[in-house]
């Protein structure tokens, strides 16, 4: 088994829209998390709050700058994840895509790397 996470990006116009019909949007993701428990693969999920809440830590220069959100330039930003367990990168594909997501977002599927393959004193492993 690995585990995958299920990156939530959103526009500012996937978000209104989504707050447009939030009841509904959040009883259909209840049924989504309940079927996840239910086939045993759900291991976190989390939502973000909204981004002008936020701040950046830019370490451009020295020393690091903050600033508050929202951020100018942004398209996407990250709203939240579901981290799972599965067998495969399709089986993790396959749950992204029964997200009860509103039209326009998009889910970004990614492996978590494992401890044995984060390269150790400079070396390089090609696996992330």
């Amino acid at each position: 088994m690995s585990k995958y996470m299920l990156i939530m990006r959103g526009t500012d116009e996937t978000n209104a829209a989504l707050m447009a019909s939030i009841d509904e949007a959040m009883a259909a993701t209840g049924r989504f998390i309940e079927e996840m428990m239910k086939a045993g693969v759900l291991l976190a999920a989390e939502g973000l709050d909204d981004p002008g809440r936020g701040v950046v830590v830019d370490f451009s220069g020295e020393p690091p700058v903050v600033t508050d959100g929202p951020y100018g330039e942004t398209r996407e930003l990250f709203g939240g994840y579901f981290l799972l367990d599965v067998a495969t990168k399709e089986e993790a594909v396959d749950w992204a895509r029964r997200v009860p997501a509103v039209r326009g977002s998009k889910i970004e599927v990614r492996r978590v790397a494992e401890a044995d393959e984060v390269p150790q004193s400079g070396e390089s492993n090609g696996r992330i």
